[in-house]
């Protein structure tokens, strides 16, 4: 069977070396029983790569299962993969069969391998290298014949050096790695895409598909999509609903795109939001520049404290401490300096050598032309803000994710998708 044979009949769209490259491995190998290893971002479709080997295999007849390893708790995985006894744990009223026993001659996806727990790793290991099996709370050596098809997004093999997954798990995973491409590393498949999603969104809603204009197209097919695939089509469903435009203007296309990753955007030409991304970039110069002078505020701060403690540095750091506090307070606008209390200006300010060494008569600074000026203390971004608590909630409960989610009075299956959101490494 070619390619395209291939592409029509599980709805793969392109034609990129890397998307033609993935699926002629996955061809290759679905004739065979190795282990394979699928790795790509959220979204890009590795679930239908397993579905593609599994359907193409001598197994084609058997049952096939996908197995979501991070949405399943720590404490249930193991049952629901090998099975318990009636009496295993608390809960357990009866005997249950688990995945590998079901599936006995067909196929098992497990997707995000890399949030399987550790002695579950060991477990898995056993099932490849030997075919055999433990149901919780038994002691009975059952045996399976189920081939397995491993996905993650993650690298398994920095989690290995870091000691967060088994690296003879991850060989004997990888017997053939198949790499699925990014969306934005196919950029020329985003207009093709586009194109099939509207017209299938077209026709379940009874509308008239939308068509890209060519700044829109050009647009789209810069926009990074960290969610890929399962993004476009979710923004083509927005767009197919929402939009009133036949033909999609960039305008009407940024209303649809998430801000954060707008300034990304090429600016394109007679455009009438260029000035207001310009405008935006020069904000977050000034931001950068009010904290990067708020930290050597902070530097003086110390400084001038060990001098007041200590007189006896007075002689080495006080041509230092002079000619940076002129550098800093010229520098403000209004001659107040947040070095200062607010009753008293730059202009009538005692030069810490005065200060130090005791000087009868002090020692004034004199600047002129300063204006008033806003310091701006830290991020209000809430998305910053939301992240860093979810990484102290973790750092607090020592990794736990039940007990991070409940201290931060979320479910734990939302801490999950916030931790997939923001990268967060546990």
């Amino acid at each position: 069977m070619d390619l395209q044979s291939i592409k029509n009949r599980f709805g793969i769209i392109g034609n990129s070396p890397a998307l033609n490259f993935a699926l002629d491995t996955a061809v290759q190998v679905a004739a065979t029983d190795l282990t394979v290893l699928i790795v790509g971002e959220s979204g890009v479709g590795k679930e239908v790569f397993s579905q593609i080997i599994h359907a193409l295999s001598a197994r084609k007849h058997n049952p096939f299962i996908a197995v979501n390893c991070g949405a399943i708790p720590e404490g249930t995985i193991d049952s629901e993969l090998f099975g318990h006894e009636k009496g295993a744990f608390t809960g357990a009223v009866d005997s249950r069969k688990g995945y590998f026993e079901t599936v006995n001659g067909g196929t098992i996806f497990l997707d995000e391998i890399g949030e399987m727990p550790m002695g579950t790793q060991a477990r898995l290991l056993r099932v490849l290298e030997t075919g055999e099996f433990i149901r919780v709370g038994s002691s009975k050596v059952q045996k399976t014949d189920v081939r397995v098809i491993a996905a993650t997004n993650r690298e398994l093999i920095e989690f290995a050096e870091k000691g967060r997954f088994r690296q003879d798990l991850y060989y004997r995973l990888s017997t053939v790695p198949i790499r699925v491409p990014a969306l934005r590393d196919r950029r020329e498949d985003i207009p093709l895409l586009f194109r099939k999603f509207v017209v299938d969104f077209a026709e379940r809603y009874k509308t008239n598909p939308v068509q890209l204009g060519e700044e829109a197209k050009n647009i789209l097919m810069h926009y990074p999509f960290p969610g890929n695939v399962r993004e476009l089509k979710n923004l083509a469903e927005q767009i197919s609903v929402l939009s009133n435009e036949t033909i999609l203007s960039a305008q009407e296309l940024r209303r649809f795109l998430p801000e954060r990753h707008q300034n990304n955007l090429p600016v394109l030409a007679h455009n009438a939001d260029s000035t207001h991304h310009e405008f935006a970039n020069e904000r977050e110069i000034l931001y950068k520049l009010f904290f990067d002078m708020k930290k050597d505020v902070t530097e003086l701060k110390k400084m001038f404290l060990e001098i007041l403690k200590n007189p006896s540095l007075a002689s080495s750091a006080t041509q230092f401490t002079k000619d940076s506090l002129i550098h800093d307070v010229a520098h403000h606008e209004d001659g107040l300096h947040p070095f200062f209390p607010p009753n008293i200006s730059a202009q009538n300010t005692l030069a810490p050598a005065a200060l130090a060494s005791g000087a009868s008569q002090p020692v004034i600074l004199n600047h002129d032309n300063l204006h008033q000026h806003e310091v701006v203390e830290e991020s209000l971004n809430i998305m910053d803000k939301e992240k860093e608590l979810i990484i102290k909630a973790l750092k607090k409960h020592k990794g736990k994710r039940k007990d991070a989610a409940s201290d931060l009075g979320i479910s734990e299956r939302t801490l999950y998708r916030k931790l997939k959101e923001y990268d967060i490494e546990e």
